[in-house]
């Protein structure tokens, strides 16, 4: 049976790595949409406040599959 899926740009954030900024993205999708499929990062950055870096960020698109 073909399958459709919807993809979202979401963006995650931590004050430790840009892993935990993925991982904050996708876990917090998820408790809101079901069934998600794949995440990919697309793009990492840094938030800086005189000059240290604060905050590491992630954006993140996922795919969740449609129901029928």
């Amino acid at each position: 049976m073909d399958s459709v899926y919807k993809v979202i740009d979401v963006v995650g954030t931590s004050g430790t790595s840009w892993e935990e900024a993925a991982r904050n993205a996708v876990e917090t999708a998820g408790k809101s949409l079901e069934d998600l499929r794949v995440a990919e990062v697309v793009k990492l950055d840094m938030a800086i406040e005189k000059g240290k870096v604060v905050a590491y960020r992630a954006r993140v698109n996922i795919s969740f599959k449609y129901r029928s």
